[in-house]
């Protein structure tokens, strides 16, 4: 590997006693309450079928002592009476049908459950995921919760199986315990030396499974994330100009390598003192096998006993011990569980709808900004500070300043993605925390810089502008001819219903000029009391730019708009334009203004004027 090539630092997982794992199956009531909403039917069913299943163990084994007993009894019989012999096969062969039919039935709910379950799931983590303020999105501890709650579907999904499995089970061992306490109480001692040892292993095991596992939260995303990124049709050009491959590709292989040989060291130590503990079960099973052979060969037992104890001995052992094993799986994956409902129980800051008041139906006066200062979460420096500006009713701003001045946190600040350290933000004289915050957002029609392109259909992409016209088409057209988006539609093979992206068949890519038109015409579909568009039309063309500027001008007229723009051609068609620095507003004015000004928006206008001559 190159040198100064900085990986990171993998710190030592943090050990998950017992006692964490036992206090973490309190969710399991709560767990199965989600499952049974998920489909109260199917789970009836599966218990149902669990516990019919439960009870052929027993009976297969007693029916099979029968047969043994009875073919030893016409061995020693001069006229042969096979009746009672080809019944009690016929009972063992349809036994052992059912047992077959009911295992079939219970895997297929348990599958079908899982399924409906891990669907369920999905939509809460979706929803929950947009409760929470963009600032705990943002967050990288935050980000490691909804991982963990995301990752682990597949883990509650087998919780159920293991759980109903462990219920099934008892029943089963149950009625053979009793069965060798009947015959030979001795048998059990023997049966708990054989299974104690290595459930003691299990369970040891499991919780530094688990530890390794949730300590490897962020390298695992960082393992995703150099995945996608060496492997993926949006990074591959800068990769192949760049010659990233081998960087990637290295960065990639020893932080894996890192973890394989973490989760080595764990399974050979898991499968040596696994092996070691089998070992003691197999004498034990043994030790027992000979004792009910000198019961049976003392005269204690008939042959037919003999099996019967046998099978059940074997099948009480290699059940308890699954038993046990899925008890250590079950405590593991009840800290899993936990991870989930402590994602789904994050609590987000609400005002108490008495609190709130109605969100005014037509702005009056504008919004208000009152010596705002903002810092992000968990750092020290402020982005904006001490900001004193008013945006008026039916007013065209536009925000300027050189990068890393704060304007597109100005944005988040006044779309309350975020609230001020200090300071209010006023709407018509409210400050805008007293209004509902979905209702205030709803006010809004934005189109952000970084704005998503939509594996969807053209449609579908300017559709989710207001998702209640999702499939008006008559207002997507509409949107669409506004943004100059209907130019782009026209030239795709199936127009509206043309699959957006390479990801999925039949998709086509756009560039970035037919991108931006696409996402102009979603802030078109809302008929939005504000608008803002921060950096829009970037992709396109000096010309292109300026036609959908003045466009915009024209469609918007009436409405307060914010406008964020590199370009001072489209910024000189605002009303007014605040200039931005170090967080600060420099100056403010009309565009002639600040030309006589002749401050920090002069300067740069005269720059980018210079590289047009």
């Amino acid at each position: 590997m190159a040198k100064g090539r900085h990986l990171p630092t993998i710190n030592e997982p943090k050990k998950a006693n017992w006692n964490e794992g036992f206090k973490a199956l309190k969710y399991v009531p709560r767990f199965f309450k989600k499952v049974w909403e998920a489909s109260p039917n199917m789970f009836a069913w599966n218990v149902i079928l669990r516990l019919l299943n439960a009870a052929t163990p027993i009976l297969l084994l007693w029916v099979g002592k029968l047969i043994i007993d009875e073919v030893i009894l016409q061995i020693d019989l001069e006229e042969k009476n096979l009746s009672t012999l080809w019944t009690y096969i016929i009972i063992e062969l349809g036994i052992a049908i059912f047992s077959d039919l009911v295992g079939r039935g219970t895997n297929l709910t348990d599958g079908l459950i899982g399924d409906l379950y891990s669907n369920k799931s999905s939509v809460e983590i979706i929803n929950k995921t947009a409760e929470i303020e963009l600032k705990d999105l943002e967050d990288p501890d935050f980000y490691d919760k909804l991982e963990r709650a995301r990752r682990q579907t597949n883990s509650r999904v087998s919780l159920l199986t293991n759980i109903l499995s462990q219920l099934q089970d008892i029943i089963t061992v149950v009625s053979l315990i009793i069965a060798l306490i009947y015959f030979e109480p001795w048998l059990i001692i023997l049966l708990v030396l054989a299974i104690i040892p290595s459930f003691i292993n299990e369970i040891k095991f499991s919780r530094s499974s688990y530890s390794l596992a949730r300590s490897w939260t962020v390298e695992r995303r960082e393992l995703d994330y150099l995945r996608h990124t060496g492997a993926s049709d949006v990074t591959a050009k800068e990769i192949k100009l760049f010659g990233l491959t081998s960087f990637i590709s290295e960065r990639f292989e020893t932080l894996a390598h890192k973890y394989f040989l973490a989760n080595k060291k764990l399974t050979v130590k898991r499968t040596f003192w696994g092996a070691i503990f089998n070992v003691l079960g197999v004498l034990a099973y043994y030790g027992a096998y000979v004792l009910i052979i000198i019961r049976v060969v003392g005269g204690f037992l008939s042959v037919g006993e003999l099996t019967f104890l046998s099978g059940s001995f074997n099948r009480l052992r290699s059940r308890l011990q699954g038993m046990f094993f899925r008890f250590s799986r079950i405590s593991e994956s009840a800290l899993y569980l936990k991870d989930y409902f402590d994602f789904l129980d994050i609590e987000v800051d609400k005002l108490d709808d008495k609190e709130l008041l109605p969100l005014p139906q037509d702005i009056k006066e504008g919004f208000e900004f009152r010596n705002v200062s903002f810092k992000y979460p968990d750092t020290k420096q402020y982005v904006l500070s001490g900001l004193n500006f008013n945006l008026k009713e039916g007013e065209k701003l536009a925000f300027v300043g050189e990068n890393g001045a704060g304007k597109t946190t100005l944005i988040k600040l006044i779309l309350r993605f975020y609230e001020p350290n200090e300071g209010q933000i006023l709407l018509d004289g409210v400050d805008v925390r007293r209004y509902a915050k979905a209702e205030y957002q709803n006010m809004f029609g934005v189109i952000f810089q970084d704005f998503i392109k939509y594996n969807f259909t053209a449609g579908e992409n300017i559709g989710v502008g207001k998702i209640e016209d999702f499939g008006n088409v008559e207002k997507i057209d509409i949107a669409a001819e506004m943004s100059l988006a209907s130019d782009v539609v026209s030239e795709l093979e199936f127009g509206y219903d043309t699959k957006m992206g390479r990801q999925f068949p039949g998709g086509v890519n756009l560039s970035g000029g037919q991108w931006q038109k696409i996402a102009l015409a979603r802030a078109y579909m809302k008929d939005a009391k504000v608008v803002v568009l921060d950096e829009p039309t970037s992709a396109l063309d000096a010309r292109a730019e300026y036609e959908a500027f003045q466009r915009f001008i024209g469609l918007t007229k009436g409405k307060t708009a914010i406008i964020i723009s590199h370009r001072f051609s489209t910024v000189r068609m605002a009303d007014r334009i605040l200039v931005l620095k170090h967080g600060k507003v420099l100056e403010i004015g009309t565009h002639e203004a600040l030309l006589e000004n002749g401050k920090l928006y002069a300067e740069l206008f005269r720059l980018q004027a210079e590289g047009y001559q």
